[in-house]
């Protein structure tokens, strides 16, 4: 079970050991660009199964072998949408648990000379209001991309989101809160801060650049 933040509401931060010793390896900036891959997926999956835990379900009638028994299946269909580009690296992990789960895409960058989200693509499922969107993204850093996917989703009917990042500056959790009060934020760590140039301290570096090997 994840750790519920005494500071931030609405926030869980998932402490387990395995987690913590796979983000350990991230930060390295020794690590290259295919064990980070890697290991954002494998982290994803883990942060996974609690995150789907409150998925609404219904009963089922099931025939095994032996005899005739009540079931759960998911309720509704759910859909995983990952800010891109550096949201994409997290997708087989939660997909390896619901590979059923639907999936939409949004794409979001900065205007220079405004400093406000842009959308420049954004794909989603046509019954995704139906069901639960997790929204995924490695980094939760100022939280305008956050804040900004979010708002395209409550446009497009959605009611049931939830966020999943692995480390969050508390910059990012207040810009996060103060927006979408309601919606759950799902993290491996909290850090320290944000710096000058708006990096998670200490972070794991621009997790774009360190999934596609292009720093």
């Amino acid at each position: 079970m994840p750790t519920l933040s005494a500071k931030f509401p609405n926030v869980a931060v998932y402490d387990h050991p395995l987690i913590q010793h796979k983000l350990s390896i991230l930060r390295d900036k020794r690590t290259g660009h295919e064990q980070f891959r890697q290991l954002l997926n494998q982290i994803a999956g883990l942060m996974a199964y609690e995150v789907s835990r409150n998925l609404p379900v219904r009963a089922i009638d099931v025939e095994t072998p032996v005899a005739r028994t009540r079931g759960i299946a998911l309720a509704a269909p759910t859909t995983i949408v990952p800010i891109l580009r550096a949201g994409l690296a997290m997708m087989d992990g939660l997909l390896a648990l619901f590979p059923e789960a639907h999936v939409g895409h949004v794409g979001i960058y900065r205007d220079e000379s405004t400093a406000k989200p842009v959308t420049y693509y954004a794909k989603f499922p046509p019954n995704m209001a139906q069901g639960s969107v997790i929204l995924v993204d490695p980094m939760l850093a100022t939280g305008g991309s956050a804040v900004h996917a979010i708002e395209l989703l409550k446009n497009a009917g959605c009611r049931d989101i939830q966020f999943v990042a692995l480390v969050a500056a508390p910059e990012g959790i207040v810009a996060l809160h103060r927006v979408h009060g309601e919606v759950p934020i799902h993290v491996a760590s909290i850090d320290e801060r944000l710096n000058e140039r708006f990096y998670i301290v200490p972070g794991l570096g621009d997790a774009g650049d360190r999934i596609f090997g292009t720093q």
